[in-house]
């Protein structure tokens, strides 16, 4: 087995994240590599040996360029606020180092392409952490499209729904509220939110080629926790949009921090010719399927016992469960992020390029932006066209 030593930048909520599947993924897979928490990289030195001390990191530092510089480091995890993202992953990139980066890939597409290109150059592996295709149910999803169950795609929806910047004295910026300043984050709950929602309908249902969109700030001004001032607010609190898929189909998308009551409302439903599936992040070991037509001597045909399944997905059968508990027994979370790095380590070792790559999410940031730009017009903003494996 052979060491693959991690340094990761940042040490937050995500951190934790990433941290606990690099320490669990060879429990539970069977890899030829093996992560090693070499060190943990943040600009308050005692908190980030506190992290570390906790978590197990062999050392730590606290500028970013001088952990990419070690020897000692494999591979870079970039887990810090999105205006960060490009200039540590070119970074990376040229030194050789694999880069792994939470989502949004960047702040833009120029920054995407920037990053994109710079791992394709350097022929390092690199991965974005859309973790919800690691999710069983949703995994369970693109198979029965992959069979041919849903058939022809008519309409696909998709929501992601949260309340907890309702209260009007909630600042922006700082560490903790970085996901409210634009200067840190580019934007609101498109590149928070929705950046996850459109990676997964077109992980399930092709490229999106055209959007129009409308967004609102509700709360316009919020004190900077960094300043104490009171600054405009510039990200956007709310967005719908409508799609057109490169297949022919409709989509909509809706995704709000203003819903009282949804605290990770994730959902999604794909309607098709001979069936439907529906996914709900609150209730994740579910996957409700509809099945119109079933399979009869070769032949499709339509059953007098259609109707709504629910598939609880927890046996042996149903994606990534074979590694996990007995059936009935639910996994959580946290393992979602184990199942994507167990399946980025497996195609290192194949030498094929695990999804979702830098490419990939790049088609996720021009779809993003592209909504952005809809919603700043006021009409339809066409997505450029790149043909990647999903």
């Amino acid at each position: 087995m052979k060491d693959l030593r991690i340094g990761m930048i940042g040490y937050g909520f995500m951190g934790k994240a990433h941290s606990n599947a690099y320490q669990k993924v060879n429990r539970f897979f069977d890899l030829q590599t093996r992560p090693v928490l070499q060190a943990l990289c943040a600009r308050d030195q005692q908190i980030a040996q506190q992290f570390a001390n906790n978590w197990g990191y062999a050392s730590v530092e606290s500028d970013w360029r001088a952990l990419i510089e070690r020897d000692d480091i494999d591979a870079v995890d970039i887990c810090v606020p999105n205006h960060l993202h490009r200039e540590i992953a070119v970074a990376a990139a040229e030194a050789g180092k694999w880069v792994l980066c939470e989502k949004p890939l960047s702040m833009n597409v120029a920054e995407a392409v920037e990053m994109t290109e710079a791992v394709e150059k350097a022929g390092v592996p690199n991965m974005v952490w859309f973790n919800y295709r690691r999710v069983p149910a949703i995994a369970l999803a693109k198979q029965l499209v992959d069979e041919g169950r849903i058939g022809k795609p008519f309409h696909y929806r998709g929501t992601y729904l949260q309340d907890w910047t309702i209260a009007e004295d909630v600042p922006q910026g700082g560490a903790t509220l970085w996901r409210l300043d634009a200067a840190a984050a580019g934007s609101g709950v498109t590149g928070d939110l929705l950046a996850h929602s459109i990676d997964t309908a077109m992980w399930l249902n092709g490229p999106i080629t055209r959007v129009v969109a409308d967004t609102e700030t509700f709360v316009r001004e919020r004190m900077h926790q960094d300043t104490g001032q009171v600054q405009p607010v510039e990200i956007d609190d709310a967005c719908m949009f409508l799609a057109r898929f490169q297949n022919g189909s409709m989509g909509t998308f809706e995704s709000t921090r203003y819903a009282r009551g949804r605290k990770n409302f994730n959902t999604f439903e794909l309607n098709g010719h001979d069936g439907s599936c529906h996914f709900d992040l609150e209730d994740p070991q579910y996957l409700d399927f509809y099945e119109h037509t079933r399979k009869a001597d070769g032949q499709k045909v339509e059953d007098h016992l259609t109707g709504w399944r629910r598939i609880h997905t927890t046996n042996f059968e149903h994606p990534y469960m074979d590694r996990w508990w007995v059936p009935g027994c639910t996994i959580g979370y946290e393992h979602t992020f184990i199942n994507a790095l167990a399946d980025f380590l497996i195609g290192v070792e194949k030498g094929e390029a695990a999804q979702p790559d830098f490419r990939c999410a790049l088609q996720t940031q021009m779809v993003c932006d592209a909504v952005l730009e809809s919603a700043r017009t006021c009409e339809w903003a066409n997505v450029p066209g790149m043909t990647v494996k999903r």
